[in-house]
C-alpha cells in the first residue's frame, strides 16, 4: 500500500520523464516539430487570424507534448505508452477539427450562439489534453493552481461576501475558456506562438552556430586575469549569452558546461560553482535585447512597445550583474582564488576578430528593436541574419539539414513553455468570468490601505510564491492579471508596476523548490540542487532590492533627464558594491560583524535616490569601511 501511495505521489507531484526517441519515431518528432517551426515562421509572414494561430499551435504542440514527455519520472524514457498515443491522437483529432471550423468560430457569437456535440467534444478534450499538458511539463504546482480556479467557477456562487460570484455552467465555461481570445487560446499562447518561439529559434540557431563559445572566449578576455577569474568568466560570460538567449537554463547548459568544471578545479565546491553559473544565468531574462518570454507576454499584455521595455530593462538589468559580479569577486579574494593563466586567456582582438559575425545579428537585433520593429519581426531578422553570416566560416555555417533539426528542436524547447502558457490561459479564463481582480484588489486593499510601501512588499512576496510552483511566465502573468491594475491604481506607473512583477518572477526561478535552472546546474556540478539554488539567492539577494528601488527612483528605468539617470545610477551601483561586501563580509580586508551591518545599511541608503539618504549612506558605508580597516591594521601592529 505505502508503495502504491509513493507511486501515485510521485507521479502527480513531478514532472514527467523527457524521452529522446530514435528511430523512426526519432525521425517523425523531429519533422513533426520543424512543421510546428515553419507553420510558426510562416505566420509571422503572413496575417492569420489569433484565434486560427493559436488553435493550431496549441493543438499542434498537445500532440508533441504527449509524445515528448511520459506520464511520470517513472515512464520509459524512450518509447511511449499506449495512452500517450492515444492522447497524442486525440491532439491531432482536435486539430483536424479547429482547423475544419476556424473561419466558423471566428465569426460566431460568443456566449450567444449555441455549442454543438461536436464543438463540446472538441472543447472538452482540449481543456482536458491542457491540463495533463501542463502536469507533465511543469509539475503539479502549476497544475493545483489552476484547479483552485477551475473550481472556484463552478463552485464560487456559493461563497459568501466579496469573492461570491453568478452561476457558471458547463457550456458557458467552455464558451469562454475555448471558444474565445480570454481563455486557453489567448494572449499567454499568442506570445508563445510568435515571438517567444521565434526568439528561441535564434537561440538555438546561435548555439549550433557556436555563438556560446565567443561570448565564453569574450568574457575570459574581459575578466580571466582577475581574482576569481573563471567564475567572473562565469557572470560575464553568462551575461553576454543571456543577451541573446533569454533563457536561463539554456545559459546554464551552453556556459556552464564549461564553466563550472573549470570552477571546480580553481577551488570552488560543487554547490558554489553551479550557484555562480545559476545566480548569472538567471539574469538573462532581464537583458536587454531579447531577455525571455516573460517580456513579451508583458509587452502583449500591458501594449508597451517591446523596444521601451528593452530600454526601460537595462539599467536594473545592469545592476543586477554588478550585485551578481561584486558578490563573486569579495568572495574570490575572501577565499585566495587567483585568475586564469595567462596562457588559457584568449587575445582580446583576436576574440573580437574571430567572433565579429555574432556580433552582427546582436546589432542587427538592437537596431531593429529602436526602429520600432515588431518583436516578431526583430526576432526574424536575428535569426535570418545570424545564418547569412554564419555562413562566412564552414565551422560556423548552419546549413539546411542542421536549420531543420535546429527548428525542430526549438518545438521540442517550446513544450514546457506551451504548457505554462496554456494553463495561464486556463486561469486567464477563470479571473475574467468571475470578476476575481477587483475583488483580489478589495482584499489587498484591506491589508496595506492603499499604502505604497506595504502594497509593494506583499506583491513581491506574492510573486516569489506563485514562482515557488510555477515557471516564469505564468507566475509574471498571473500577478500582473491580479496586481497589476492595483498597483497602478496607487500612483504607480504601469511600466514601473509591470517591470517590478516581471523582475520578481524572475527572481523567483532561484528560490527553491522550483529552480530549474539550478537542476540544469546540479547534474553539471555534481552536487544537491536545492543547495546550488539556496547560494544562487545568496549570491543575488542584492538584486531583491532592484525593484523597489526603481519603483521610489524611475530614473532607474530611463525617466527623467541623461544627468538624473545617470546620477541613479551610479549611486544605484555603488549602493549594490557596498551590500555586496556587506553580505560578504568583506572589501579590501575581512569585515568585523558591526561593520557588515553598517556598510550593507550604507549601500540601502545609497540606492534611494535621494540627496539627503545617498550621502548619509555614502557616509556611513565609507566610515565603516575605514574604521574596520584601521582597526584590522592597529591589530596586526600591536
Amino acid at each position: 500500500m505505502s508503495r502504491f501511495f509513493l507511486f501515485r505521489f510521485d507521479t502527480w507531484f513531478s514532472i514527467g520523464v523527457r524521452r529522446k526517441p530514435q528511430g523512426w519515431l526519432g525521425h517523425a518528432v523531429t519533422a513533426w516539430g520543424a512543421a510546428i517551426a515553419g507553420f510558426v515562421i510562416y505566420c509571422a509572414i503572413i496575417f492569420i487570424d489569433p484565434w486560427r494561430l493559436s488553435a493550431t499551435f496549441l493543438c499542434a504542440m498537445l500532440a508533441l507534448v504527449f509524445i515528448m514527455v511520459g506520464g511520470s519520472p517513472r515512464s520509459d524514457p524512450h518509447k511511449p505508452a499506449i495512452l500517450d498515443w492515444v492522447m497524442s491522437a486525440i491532439a491531432v483529432a482536435t486539430l483536424v477539427y479547429a482547423s475544419i471550423h476556424a473561419e466558423r468560430v471566428v465569426n460566431r457569437i460568443q456566449l450567444m450562439d449555441e455549442l454543438t456535440t461536436p464543438d463540446m467534444l472538441f472543447s472538452s478534450a482540449l481543456f482536458f489534453l491542457t491540463l495533463e499538458a501542463t502536469r507533465r511539463t511543469t509539475g503539479f504546482g502549476l497544475t493545483a493552481v489552476v484547479l483552485v480556479f477551475v473550481a472556484y467557477n463552478f463552485f464560487g456562487h456559493h461563497f459568501e461576501g466579496v469573492l461570491n460570484h453568478g452561476y457558471i455552467d458547463y457550456n458557458h465555461f467552455l464558451d469562454i475558456m475555448v471558444f474565445g481570445l480570454d481563455g486557453i487560446l489567448g494572449l499567454p499562447i499568442r506570445v508563445a506562438a510568435s515571438y517567444a518561439f521565434l526568439f528561441v529559434l535564434f537561440g538555438a540557431v546561435l548555439h549550433v552556430a557556436k555563438g556560446g563559445e565567443f561570448f565564453f572566449d569574450l568574457a575570459a578576455a574581459i575578466s580571466g586575469k582577475r581574482a576569481g577569474g573563471v567564475a567572473k568568466i562565469a557572470v560575464v560570460s553568462s551575461g553576454l549569452y543571456g543577451m541573446v538567449s533569454g533563457s536561463p537554463t539554456s545559459d546554464v547548459v551552453t556556459t556552464g558546461s564549461i564553466t563550472i568544471p573549470m570552477m571546480k578545479r580553481m577551488g570552488y565546491n560543487g554547490a558554489l560553482a553551479g550557484s555562480v553559473e545559476v545566480s548569472a544565468s538567471t539574469g538573462g531574462s532581464l537583458l536587454p535585447p531579447v531577455m525571455g518570454s516573460a517580456a513579451f507576454m508583458m509587452a502583449e499584455y500591458t501594449g508597451i512597445e517591446y523596444r521601451d521595455i528593452a530600454i526601460s530593462a537595462a539599467i536594473p538589468a545592469l545592476l543586477y550583474y554588478v550585485s551578481v559580479y561584486a558578490q563573486v569577486h569579495f568572495r574570490s579574494v575572501k577565499l585566495g582564488l587567483v585568475g586564469l593563466d595567462a596562457s588559457l586567456i584568449p587575445p582580446m582582438l583576436q576574440t573580437l576578430k574571430n567572433g565579429v559575425l555574432f556580433m552582427v545579428p546582436l546589432a542587427v537585433l538592437t537596431t531593429a528593436l529602436l526602429i520600432g520593429y515588431t518583436p516578431t519581426t526583430v526576432a526574424l531578422f536575428g535569426t535570418v541574419t545570424l545564418v547569412a553570416t554564419a555562413a562566412v566560416k564552414a565551422e560556423t555555417r548552419v546549413g539546411l539539414v542542421t536549420f531543420y533539426k535546429t527548428a525542430a528542436e526549438t518545438s521540442i524547447r517550446m513544450v514546457t513553455v506551451t504548457g505554462a502558457c496554456a494553463a495561464a490561459g486556463l486561469v486567464t479564463a477563470g479571473i475574467t468570468m468571475t470578476g476575481l481582480v477587483g475583488k483580489f484588489a478589495h482584499i489587498i486593499y484591506g491589508i496595506t490601505d492603499k499604502i505604497l510601501f506595504p502594497t509593494l512588499l506583499l506583491g513581491a512576496a506574492f510573486t516569489i510564491v506563485l514562482g515557488l510552483g510555477m515557471p516564469v511566465v505564468s507566475a509574471y502573468f498571473l500577478a500582473a492579471l491580479l496586481l497589476g491594475t492595483l498597483f497602478t491604481d496607487i500612483g504607480v506607473p504601469i511600466m514601473a508596476a509591470h517591470m517590478f512583477l516581471l523582475y520578481y518572477a524572475v527572481m523567483s526561478a532561484i528560490t527553491p523548490p522550483v529552480a530549474v535552472a539550478a537542476y540544469a546546474a546540479a547534474s553539471i556540478a555534481e552536487d544537491n540542487p536545492l543547495l546550488i539554488a539556496a547560494l544562487a539567492v545568496k549570491f543575488a539577494i542584492a538584486a531583491f532590492i532592484v525593484p523597489f528601488a526603481f519603483i521610489y527612483s524611475t530614473e532607474l528605468l530611463m525617466f527623467g533627464s541623461w544627468i538624473a539617470v545617470l546620477t541613479a545610477t551610479i549611486t544605484a551601483a555603488a549602493g549594490m558594491i557596498f551590500i555586496a561586501s556587506g553580505i560578504e563580509g568583506y572589501f579590501r580586508s575581512p569585515l568585523p560583524g558591526w561593520a557588515r551591518i553598517l556598510v550593507a545599511a550604507g549601500g540601502l541608503g545609497l540606492i534611494v535616490h535621494d540627496v539627503f539618504w545617498s550621502g548619509l549612506g555614502a557616509v556611513l558605508a565609507l566610515v565603516a569601511l575605514g574604521s574596520a580597516h584601521f582597526l584590522a591594521e592597529k591589530e596586526q601592529t600591536s
